[in-house]
């Protein structure tokens, strides 16, 4: 349910809701924010609320290093964990400069941009995500091992499956939070695991993105056990990603995969560095399952562009090299604008690679583009590509390239 700044009040005086976390992002993705009373909240819609900018990289405002938050009430949740007695709500929120003017940075600000320009051409983008990570034990001091909390496999059910009771109570939380779980599994590596969404809009699927690193981290803490969001977390396992699933409609017709892919392979190398920002990252491309060159195929999950087997209104494209530790505000920011410069330039679509790239002759791949295979080389990628500078602010290209 979204609700208005009027019913957000009443919701929170009639269900004792004493502290309202406003939340926001980074330009790196990570989430933060600060608490305030709820007698507060009528001032916070009024005016914002007050934070320090220089403390956080690509908000630094230098002399006037004021920034405001504007809480969106469309997005009002209770934090299910939280006690039931002076209960704890959040908000996303919207940050401004005082005069009012939105912060170029902001990485929510910069999605919303990028689903205006799409609007006004007639395209609706809608998200689904496919999160994996890795459960490990604790040491006797609370301290994050690399011990996997099982040594289950593929869809594997328990006993093995140690982290079936751990899913249970992601996905129950997230229910209760308004956001739907689609899916969830045991994944190839010992502990991993799998949570996937059913689609939305851009910026919903976005949030619910950081919602749920929170949400896996909390329960999983709860737990006794340290969730691992990162790339690779065990050289000798499977990496975990972030596959990206994306469809799109024009003028509120569904359009074929084969319509998005052609911009996504076009700029997938210079994106890289947003999809894949970490030196971890380049430890997961290009090795079990995970893309490491410039490919499409229908259902063949080696390829960077998957499209699976579905129809109707499932029909979609997935793409494959994003992983968890990206910014899904910027990375789907991007996403939208790369497909839709391969649809306004007309891009032909590339044939398809029917076969399996890790298994494939070296003769047979000489042909395809690569992924970059480091992140001095995704850095080097995106400094020097028109597309990104074109998309994304100054401010946060300097931080992710300087």
């Amino acid at each position: 349910m979204k609700y208005t700044q009027e019913e957000v009040i009443q919701y929170v005086e009639e269900e004792d809701v004493k502290f309202i976390r406003m939340a926001f992002c980074d330009v790196y993705g990570h989430q933060r924010n600060v608490a305030v009373m709820a007698d507060e909240l009528p001032r916070a819609f009024a005016h914002g609320v007050a934070f320090d900018a220089s403390a956080i990289p690509g908000f630094d405002g230098g002399v006037r290093s004021d920034l405001l938050l504007h809480p969106d009430a469309s997005t009002l949740t209770e934090l299910p964990w939280r006690p039931h007695t002076g209960r704890v709500a959040h908000m996303f929120c919207d940050i401004t400069h005082p005069d009012g003017t939105p912060c170029a940075a902001d990485p929510r600000h910069i999605l919303k941009k990028a689903v205006e320009y799409a609007d006004q051409l007639g395209y609706a983008f809608s998200f689904g995500s496919e999160m994996e990570f890795y459960l490990f034990r604790l040491d006797e001091e609370g301290n994050p091992t690399k011990e996997p909390y099982d040594r289950a496999g593929y869809m594997d059910v328990a006993p093995d499956d140690k982290g079936e009771n751990v899913r249970r109570e992601i996905c129950l939380t997230l229910e209760q939070m308004g956001i739907r779980p689609e899916s969830s599994h045991h994944e190839s590596g010992p502990g991993q695991n799998e949570i996937d969404f059913r689609y939305s809009d851009p910026l919903t699927a976005a949030d619910h993105a950081i919602i749920f690193r929170s949400v896996v981290k909390t329960i999983a803490a709860q737990s006794g056990l340290f969730a691992d969001f990162s790339p690779r977390p065990l050289p000798e396992h499977d990496g975990s990603g972030m596959h990206v699933n994306i469809s799109a409609k024009k003028d509120g017709v569904e359009l074929s995969p084969a319509a998005l892919i052609p911009g996504l392979m076009e700029r997938a190398a210079e994106m890289t560095l947003f999809l894949n920002p970490c030196e971890n990252s380049y430890e997961r491309l290009g090795r079990d399952k995970a893309p490491g060159f410039v490919t499409w195929s229908e259902q063949n999950r080696s390829q960077l562009v998957r499209v699976p087997a579905a129809s109707g209104i499932f029909r979609r494209v997935e793409l494959r090299s994003p992983d968890s530790m990206a910014n899904p505000y910027l990375a789907y920011a991007l996403l939208i604008y790369a497909c839709l410069d391969g649809i306004l330039r007309r891009l032909p679509l590339p044939p398809s690679a029917d076969f399996n790239t890790f298994l494939a002759e070296t003769s047979l791949l000489e042909g395809y583009r690569k992924l970059p295979a480091s992140l001095t080389e995704a850095i080097r990628l995106a400094a020097g590509s028109e597309f990104i500078r074109e998309h994304l602010p100054s401010a946060v290209i300097g931080v992710y390239c300087g």
